[in-house]
């Protein structure tokens, strides 16, 4: 087997194939063994049809199934034993027909697109903006109400309030004001604070179980969608109705905010761990620069691809690659598809070279260990979603378990890449600080 490299320009190239009988000819022998073994045919025992009958029915595609498979095995040998760059997958270059019945000897020929070749240097003169979050009392007041709230304990009012949810079973009267038979029938709940009609909310505040009363189906409802799902009607009836409704309350509902107390502490927290308000609220404050580090981090990695991949000059093999996504997709697409998306994929693809450049200028590692205690926190932090806690026998269970997955294991190792990749950058970069409220925070 011979294979030579011809380099069309720097970004592209040809990998060509030249494949003789000495090259397949027992893995075709072997592949035919194979098949006689499987294979059923009137007149014959199974196992026992002649290989030559077996060649002369299926040998054509045996030897398009083998070549194809040492081409494969071939090229990416070649590719990795020489340290070849390449971007995508080779992709067979279009060739006369072969004629796989009677040629003996074959070529092929692959195009391949080859990563470009450039320099990061990060150093403090490549300057970007790290934007925090002001944590001031008035931030962390506002959480702290969130939790009072999480946290509430639900009552039943005997008098509706501004903040409760009221339960009324809703008939459609006539023009006479009567129970329309065969009318609108639900059974639904209407909170006050979404009433955007005065007359609604003037006449829902201050109900008591088993009151009634009378109110056009357009001050309890602003929209057509509003009605369609509360209602139970389909939309097209929804966009025309006009008529009193008779709501009964069934019930009332109320979420009380919990007290700032051990008890309230207790759960947040853990027994013990805070012990008075002002540690609460400190607790609070910690947790939000925590959270905001997060998101600030995400902010400054935008800046910094959009800027690295400005400044550094990339050039890729653009009509290689637009033929290789054509082919890769996994759902078919279009040209035109292909032109209005392709300069996203190609700044992505951008960024990603530059992101492995640093990460083997600065021989940045991954170990298992660090892949570990990383799926044991996503796991802990899924836990706290839901205000649980997860064991430390859980957390080896599921970690060693997500781990095992390789897209899964793939996310995480990749991840913590771009964390070391950035921390580089924080550490050999310049950063300009810059605090603002939480409103402006997440303002583009």
């Amino acid at each position: 087997m011979n294979i030579v490299k011809n380099d069309i320009d720097s970004l592209n190239a040809e990998i060509s194939i030249s494949v003789t009988p000495a090259d397949y000819e027992t893995k075709v022998t072997d592949a035919l063994k194979k098949a006689q073994r499987q294979i059923s045919m009137p007149g014959f025992r199974p196992g026992k049809v002649p290989v030559g009958l077996v060649k002369k029915q299926y040998g054509t595609q045996i030897l398009v199934d083998e070549l194809n498979k040492l081409l494969d095995s071939t090229i990416y040998n070649y590719i990795q034993e020489n340290n070849i760059e390449i971007l995508g997958n080779p992709l067979p270059k279009d060739q006369a027909k072969v004629d796989f019945e009677n040629q003996k000897d074959f070529e092929f020929i692959y195009q391949v697109g080859l990563a470009p070749k450039f320099n990061v240097d990060l150093n403090d003169k490549h300057t970007f903006t790290y934007k925090t979050v002001k944590i001031d009392d008035e931030l962390v007041e506002k959480y702290v109400k969130d939790v009072k709230r999480n946290f509430g304990k639900p009552l039943n009012p005997k008098v509706a309030g501004e903040k409760d949810v009221v339960f009324v079973d809703i008939n459609e009267l006539d023009e006479k004001g009567n129970i329309k038979p065969g009318g609108i029938f639900k059974s639904t709940s209407i909170s006050y604070e979404r009433l955007k009609n005065e007359e609604a909310k003037t006449k829902v505040l201050g109900v008591k179980k088993e009151d009634k009363l009378v109110l056009n189906v357009n001050a309890l409802y602003d929209n057509a969608l509003d009605k369609s799902v509360s209602l139970g009607i389909d939309k097209e009836s929804a966009e025309i109705i006009n008529c009193d409704l008779q709501l009964i309350v069934k019930n009332i509902a109320r979420l009380e905010d919990a007290e700032l107390n051990q008890e309230l502490f207790d759960k947040v927290y853990g027994e013990g761990k805070v012990t008075s308000e002002e540690e609460f609220r400190n607790k609070i404050r910690e947790e939000l620069g925590l959270m905001f580090n997060a998101d600030a981090d995400k902010f400054l990695r935008t800046e910094v691809e959009n800027n690295l991949v400005d400044k550094t000059n990339i050039q890729l093999p653009d009509s290689f690659l637009k033929r290789w996504l054509l082919m890769a997709n996994e759902k078919p697409i279009t040209q035109e598809e292909l032109e209005k998306d392709y300069p996203n994929y190609s700044k992505s693809m951008k960024w990603k070279l530059i992101e492995n450049k640093i990460i083997k200028d600065n021989d940045i590692k991954v170990e298992a260990d660090e892949a570990k205690e990383e799926a044991k926190a996503f796991i802990k932090s899924e836990y706290a979603r839901y205000g649980q806690q997860a064991t430390e026998e859980d957390l080896e269970k599921i970690s060693k378990d997500i781990l095992s997955k390789e897209k899964e294991a793939q996310r995480i190792f990749e991840n913590l890449y771009s964390k070391k990749v950035l921390d580089l950058i924080k550490e050999k970069c310049t950063l300009q600080t810059k605090e603002v409220s939480y409103e402006d925070f997440f303002k583009a």
